[in-house]
């Protein structure tokens, strides 16, 4: 998909400077062109490729600035691999960046916190986007953060259990400006402020088109929010189900999954999202201290019983900062030497610490496994066939038949790869 990110930052540099954008994920990198300096996006899973790409360009004498959400989580480690780093959301200090750099006088360290409206008055330079061969989904934002700490969550860390929203007006001008009628709103939670969504989404109706987002499974409970989503052209959501025991959801800070306290498998939360058509993205994290292999089968055998139209079955992860990270810090729990993301031996989609209840390698082997099934051949046919979501209408059986084949063909590419770049094994990442 599109690296929005980089659009919207690259729409904060003067005209009279040209950029490039270079997706180490689709194209070689042309290290030899010239080029004054060289900005790259770091998240955890793409930090050991993002030095590796710094290391080349600085022995070159290019000044490397690294930005993005692992800044913030390691800014003593990122610091050691660039010529400058920016902790915070770049928009905020970019211009100034730009003008440190033309002074040569960059900072080792611009700290700059979140932008606060996001993205204002910053159309996306979607320009740099086209031949890329992207999938044909226009990506954009109306919000930032989310108002909910989840012990494992980066983004929490990140934005402080916060949320930021866009100016509406905003959103629908950059909506209109390109041609795509297929939108995914990358926001982390787009419902974490309701009565801005209903507003965001009564925006949206009148220009026909269809988007997905992702959300918290209690907006279910707000029976107009779930109107206006489908009136709005509204197809699906990333839903954070994270685990049907909730024994889990109390451990990891996410009670919200729970209506008043009550929990009986969502239940309620999966019929009122098939009563309005909402293809799922079922998402759960496997390997919380309450979890063991039987209740981790039991799981995804519940996935496929409701026949979501998508599912992932996410080893639990420990990112730097986070409340589970420092507990599993201060119990000697953690494995690949408290650095998963840059240790030569970690592969993606292993456990990246001993769980309570099993091994690590049991760990991984269940959510490869659960990965596996939910994706078999047998099982994408079997739950094409559920009838108020997937064979809802005609453009969404074609939808779920595009994206599913794709989605299983990722489960086999991606597993086991090693983080950046060897002679047998290229770890393509973000930049």
């Amino acid at each position: 998909m599109e690296p929005l990110q980089l659009g919207v930052l690259a729409a904060l540099i003067p005209s009279d400077i040209e950029v490039a954008l270079i997706d180490d994920r689709m194209e070689k990198i042309p290290f030899d062109d010239h080029t004054d300096a060289v900005m790259i996006t770091v998240e955890t899973f793409t930090a050991k490729r993002a030095y590796e790409i710094s290391a080349e360009y600085r022995n070159r004498g290019v000044p490397v600035i690294l930005g993005g959400m692992h800044v913030k989580l390691a800014p003593d480690e990122v610091m050691e691999h660039c010529t400058s780093a920016v902790s915070g959301d770049a928009e905020n200090v970019l211009p100034t960046i730009i003008e440190d750099l033309k002074a040569g006088s960059l900072k080792r360290l611009y700290d700059c916190g979140v932008a606060d409206p996001p993205q204002h008055l910053l159309p996306t330079r979607r320009d740099l986007f086209e031949g890329k061969g992207y999938l044909p989904i226009a990506l954009t934002q109306f919000s930032r953060g989310c108002i909910h700490g989840c012990s494992y969550c980066a983004g929490s860390v990140y934005f402080e259990k916060k949320h930021y929203c866009r100016a509406i007006d905003e959103v629908v001008a950059e909506i209109k400006s390109q041609k795509r009628k297929l939108i995914f709103f990358v926001d982390d939670n787009i419902v974490a402020d309701i009565d801005k969504a209903k507003a965001l989404c009564r925006a949206l109706i009148p220009l026909k088109i269809n988007w997905v987002s992702q959300g918290t499974v209690n907006m279910v409970y707000d029976d107009e929010l779930m109107r206006l989503i489908a009136e709005s052209g509204g197809m699906g959501f990333v839903i954070g189900f994270e685990s049907i025991n909730p024994d889990s959801l109390t451990l990891m800070n996410k009670d919200i999954n729970k209506e008043q306290g009550v929990f009986n498998q969502y239940a309620e939360e999966v019929a009122k999202l098939r009563k309005y058509g909402l293809q799922t993205w079922a998402a759960f994290t496997v390997g919380h201290d309450t979890d063991t292999v039987a209740n981790i089968l039991q799981t995804v055998e519940w996935t496929l019983k409701n026949k979501f139209t998508f599912a992932a079955f996410n080893i639990l992860m420990p990112y730097p900062q986070t409340a589970l990270y420092k507990q599993l810090e201060e119990e000697g729990r953690l494995l690949y030497d408290s650095k998963w993301w840059l240790h030569d031996d970690y592969r993606f989609n292993h456990a990246a610490f001993t769980p309570k209840n099993m091994t690590a390698d049991e760990l991984t082997a269940l959510s490869f496994y659960c990965r596996k099934r939910f994706n078999s051949p047998w099982a994408v046919l079997y739950r094409s066939f559920e009838p108020k979501t997937n064979m809802r209408t005609f453009k969404k059986f074609i939808t779920y038949w595009i994206y599913n084949p794709l989605f299983r063909k990722e489960v086999y590419k991606k597993q086991d790869l090693k983080f950046g770049l060897d002679h047998l094994n290229r770890r393509r990442s973000r930049w």
